[in-house]
């Protein structure tokens, strides 16, 4: 794509610069200049600009050759020290849904160092093919080897789905691989389905700051990727009974090379609980004044044996850190139990914690949009509410 302002025509009006939503464009000597550096190539001074017709925008459409040849849903199976990660049996559950659509089968990338026992695991969990590269030099994730494996697997069976955790690996990872082969690439799905006429994939995400939800299509060029948030669908079900094929691949050693080196690895040491992982969250917000407060959050969620989960707005107050924080910007969260305190429940919270089993919201306003998707919730003081909270669930578990 390419843009330029016909000089013979511009007036230099500044309609254009008006209309550009990301201050690309300055009237100089009374032409439209435009910033290549900021410019999006979004269009919209296009349109503003049509009593003169001074800005051309070129769009060069490509296609993928031979695009009725490629077949099957593909998931790369992340692993961390060779531990399957749980958002792959999530992508299993879902990709199973899609194969099932488009009458094909869903096959798993599996990457690593004496890795292949792990490949009946994920044909235990829906994948009718494995395709295994077992290597030393893929004992430990980087960017570059990774990549280049990747993309040679690709190429080579030209899979018609291509599916990716969103996760630090998987978004360093896919990212690299979409430019590699010229595909298009969703972050962050919240929803896929299948077109039922055109048989596409329609990817669903939250855009805007998660004002809109756009579905986003790829009708041009195979793969059509994605990247999905852990706990976005729910974990495909084990049947031990399920067979497979394990398929082992070899790849050029050219494809181990990598400019980068790694020099060790520094597990994080924290305090923390991982939110993705807890069955209860006791998340606070605006509502709670200041950090000294969560310390009734962590009582009630001590209690409970659960986590502690914040709004972005608590954590941009530097209230609590940035690893507590749920919602589009932090992590998506699925607990059987979510408990909202002083979170007025803007879109961009109800994201990350909508799916959860049940919801209780506690807010002292009766209009606040949390409650439009709790299953239970108390108006009144979070203050008083809280701590009555922990002591009764004290007094009741104990028994």
């Amino acid at each position: 794509m390419s843009i330029k302002v016909l000089k013979d025509k511009c007036t230099g009006c500044t309609l254009c610069v008006r209309a550009c939503p990301f201050g690309a464009i300055k009237v100089i000597e009374k032409l439209a200049v435009i910033d290549l550096d900021k410019c999006t190539l979004c269009g919209a001074c296009v349109d503003a600009c049509k009593k003169f017709n001074a800005i051309e925008l070129t769009k060069k459409t490509t296609k993928t050759e031979g695009i009725d040849q490629y077949r099957g849903v593909w998931i790369f199976a992340e692993q961390k020290k060779g531990v399957v990660q749980s958002v792959v049996y999530e992508l299993l559950g879902k990709g199973r849904e899609l194969a099932d659509s488009l009458g094909t089968d869903v096959s798993c990338v599996l990457l690593g160092d004496k890795i292949e026992d792990k490949a009946q695991e994920l044909i235990c969990r829906g994948a009718d093919k494995v395709y295994v590269v077992d290597s030393p030099e893929l004992s430990n994730f980087i960017d570059e080897a990774y990549t280049k494996v990747l993309v040679t697997l690709i190429r080579k069976h030209r899979p018609e789905i291509v599916l990716c955790g969103a996760t630090s690996i998987g978004r360093s990872l896919i990212s690299r691989v979409a430019i590699k082969i010229h595909a298009g690439l969703t972050a962050d799905c919240t929803g896929l389905e299948i077109c039922p006429d055109e048989k596409i994939l329609l990817q669903t995400r939250p855009a805007f700051g998660g004002n809109i939800m756009a579905t986003i299509i790829s009708k041009n060029h195979r793969p059509q990727m994605a990247t999905v948030r852990h706990k976005v669908f729910k974990e495909a079900e084990e049947d031990s009974t399920r067979k497979g094929e394990v398929i082992r691949e070899t790849v050029d050693s050219s494809c181990f090379f990598s400019r980068t080196k790694l020099l060790d690895i520094v597990e994080e040491v924290t305090n923390t609980v991982n939110l993705t992982e807890a069955d209860i969250i006791v998340s606070g917000g605006r509502g709670m004044r200041g950090p000294e407060n969560f310390s009734l959050l962590e009582d009630l969620a001590k209690v409970l044996d659960g986590a502690v989960g914040a709004s972005r707005a608590a954590v941009d107050s530097d209230w609590i850190p940035y690893s507590h924080q749920v919602g589009q910007t932090g992590k998506t969260v699925c607990p059987k139990i979510y408990i909202a305190c002083g979170i007025s429940g803007q879109i961009q919270h109800l994201v990350g914690m909508q799916s959860a089993d049940t919801i209780i919201a506690i807010n002292k306003d009766p209009h606040a949009p949390i409650f439009s998707v709790a299953n239970y919730g108390i108006v009144g003081d979070l203050f008083q509410i809280v701590p009555m909270l922990t002591k009764k669930f004290e007094a009741v578990l104990k028994k």
